[in-house]
């Protein structure tokens, strides 16, 4: 198996992680996310357990869905004894295969989880080709 790295862009993505975008050190904002393929339909969940629903954005820019929510930071001036879960806007980015219909997404949100559903393309499925027949008897016209 070949396997290409680029390590200036590993090391970009590690310091981006640690520090964040803006070179102040952060905490990951995660999204936990599941993915399968059940029949003609690809399915992702995420995680975003205490987000409004109205907070989730999905963009579709060809093949990249791009997934953002925002955990709202706590209004109240109480002393936090432990702040563990992530606050703020966070979001994920899946870069889908041409296989797949992503004029047809549908989403829905659930108990904290986001379900994505994107249906395999016609163009993808498997098909059958009639094979078509010469005649075997065949006449020559003459004049």
């Amino acid at each position: 198996m070949l396997m290409r790295t680029d390590p200036f862009r590993d090391l970009d993505r590690l310091t981006q992680q640690v520090f964040g975008p803006n070179g102040t050190l952060a905490r990951p904002s995660v999204m936990p996310m599941d993915a399968w393929r059940d029949g003609d339909t690809f399915h992702v969940e995420f995680d975003l357990p205490g987000v409004n629903r109205d907070s989730i954005d999905i963009d579709v820019e060809r093949n990249v869905v791009t997934v953002r929510a925002e955990r709202p930071a706590r209004a109240s001036d109480a002393e936090l004894v432990a702040a563990e879960r992530p606050r703020g806007v966070f979001s994920r980015q899946l870069v889908l295969g041409d296989n797949l219909d992503t004029e047809r997404i549908a989403a829905t949100y659930d108990a904290g989880v986001l379900t994505l559903s994107i249906p395999v393309a016609e163009k993808a499925k498997p098909r059958k080709v009639e094979v078509a027949g010469t005649h075997e008897h065949q006449q020559a016209i003459s004049a």
